[in-house]
């Protein structure tokens, strides 16, 4: 039986999605009596500092991924900066070796930073991808991304395993011999009861230059847009900046208890497809539109698969304009399954019985 109760919980630098996921993870590390320490870089790391400012945070090599500008040349892009990325893989693992060393964990939590497990402590493995859509090479990303997930004891697939879930093929193989455990949707925000203040919520994430594009493309289009418009441009910076723009009411970011207000309190939701932002809109019951980031398989494959369901309208980047969103009514939107996460049982391989 292990004494100490130090997890690791490393997730990737990529848009918001991967630190936002782990935030009830960290929550329920803390209510089950675990020292959370937190290890990522860039905005992921900024973001979870400013989420809980008492825990102690330690800064992982960035993988410096960056979208191309257009769509198509994605691949290309991600195979340029593979080298970076292997270089920054093989960083994290030293630190994590030297880290074991040094410190007593009973347990690490990788969201989907490929470096950091331990063959000495349990090691999980966060994803949604078991399939890593890429397009004519999906068969190979697919199979690669499997190999790294069984190095780790267990990966955590946040979805439900039977149908109907949220992640479709993405989270889900016809066979597998990976250790996987299917822990329900992941979401640090609350279905609330309260009186709808914004017509529309835009909330940006993603990494450059491709967040920036949109911003400004729907900056030019909610001119055109009859209501109150609350945007959220998504840019953690050292602080909060707050600015009124025609219609809109601008924030640079927002902290979980502000987004799950302005959620809440929002009429339908403009935003990218990642499944961060698909696993938030179904706990909050809510309807949306969807702009996926262009050339990201996995985005549009979800914006698709969730039009075809009759429950999000979507559009590409370029087509989009904003008298599309008037299709959001006649989409059901999105709705949590009723799944309750059962913490104490998830966290009992860190326990060592």
């Amino acid at each position: 039986m292990k004494n100490s109760k130090t997890v690791l919980v490393a997730p990737l630098n990529w848009g918001l999605g991967h630190a936002t996921r782990c935030i009830p993870l960290i929550r329920g590390l803390i209510a089950e009596n675990f020292t959370p320490i937190i290890g990522s870089d860039g905005v992921a790391l900024q973001l979870l500092q400013k989420e809980f400012p008492d825990l102690e945070t330690i800064t992982l090599p960035d993988y410096q991924i960056e979208y191309a500008k257009k769509g198509k040349n994605f691949k290309l892009k991600m195979l340029k900066d593979s080298p970076k990325m292997l270089k920054a893989i093989a960083e994290e693992k030293k630190i994590v070796k030297k880290l074991v060393k040094k410190r007593d964990f009973c347990g690490i939590i990788s969201d989907n930073r490929l470096g950091v497990y331990s063959k000495k402590v349990p090691s999980v493995f966060i994803t949604h991808q078991l399939n890593v859509l890429s397009g004519a090479t999906t068969w190979f990303s697919s199979k690669l991304h499997q190999i790294i997930i069984k190095k780790f004891d267990e990966c955590w697939v946040p979805d439900v395993a039977g149908k109907p879930n949220l992640s479709g093929k993405l989270g889900h193989l016809k066979k597998s011999s990976l250790p996987l455990k299917y822990i329900g949707p992941l979401s640090r925000l609350q279905a609330k009861e309260m009186p709808i203040v914004y017509d529309l919520m835009v909330i940006l994430s993603g990494p450059e230059p491709q967040r920036t594009m949109l911003e400004e493309k729907l900056f030019e289009e909610v001119k055109h847009f009859e209501g109150k418009v609350l945007f959220v441009r998504g840019k953690i910076e050292a602080k909060q900046e707050h600015f009124q723009f025609l219609n809109c009411e601008v924030f640079n970011f927002m902290q979980s208890d502000e987004l799950e207000k302005a959620f809440n309190e929002s009429a339908f939701v403009l935003s990218r497809s990642g499944y961060t932002t698909v696993m938030d809109l179904a706990k909050l019951n809510k309807k949306a539109f969807f702009i996926p980031t262009p050339g990201q398989f996995e985005q549009e494959y979800l914006a698709k698969r969730l039009q075809k369901q009759k429950l999000v309208p979507t559009a590409t980047q370029d087509d989009f304009s904003i008298d599309q969103l008037a299709r959001v009514e006649e989409f059901e939107g999105l709705s949590q399954f009723n799944y309750e996460e059962d913490y104490k049982a998830l966290f009992h391989l860190f326990q060592g019985e």
